[in-house]
């Protein structure tokens, strides 16, 4: 159990500090002019916490805990991107098939970043939880 709380938090600090670079300096280059009006006046905390609890536990199951049984850093980061392939592709292509105005430049920037930065996030929690757990 130790194990897994220090990968969850490991993949959680480098996904947020990753995550929150990339969303810095992409909102008002890429997210504000393609979405506009779509986006919320106000950023709303509780979901993107709730989010983010989710996902990292996803990601420590899904990348982390089977690199840890065997195939180590280079299987964390390979599940991870598959993981944020998926999660992201989900998110994007749903919006792409349901809403009237969702752009394909922001489907085709979102998916590769979904999977870079779950496989750092994975990375991350199977290093430290290796040498720490």
């Amino acid at each position: 159990m130790k194990t897994i709380l220090i990968a969850y938090l490991a993949a959680a600090i480098a996904f947020l500090i990753v995550d929150a670079i990339w969303l810095y300096t992409m909102a008002d280059t890429l997210y504000r002019p393609l979405l506009g009006d779509m986006l919320a006046p106000q950023f709303r905390l509780v979901p993107a916490i709730v989010f983010y609890l989710i996902y990292i536990g996803g990601i420590v199951f899904f990348a982390v805990v089977p690199a840890l049984e065997g195939g180590g850093v280079a299987r964390a980061a390979l599940n991870g991107a598959v993981l944020g392939l998926v999660a992201y592709a989900t998110y994007d292509l749903t919006n792409q098939a349901t809403l009237r105005d969702w752009p394909l430049t922001l489907t085709l920037a979102d998916i590769p970043w979904g999977m870079f930065v779950t496989a750092v996030g994975a990375s991350a929690g199977f290093i430290v939880s290796d040498r720490l757990g």
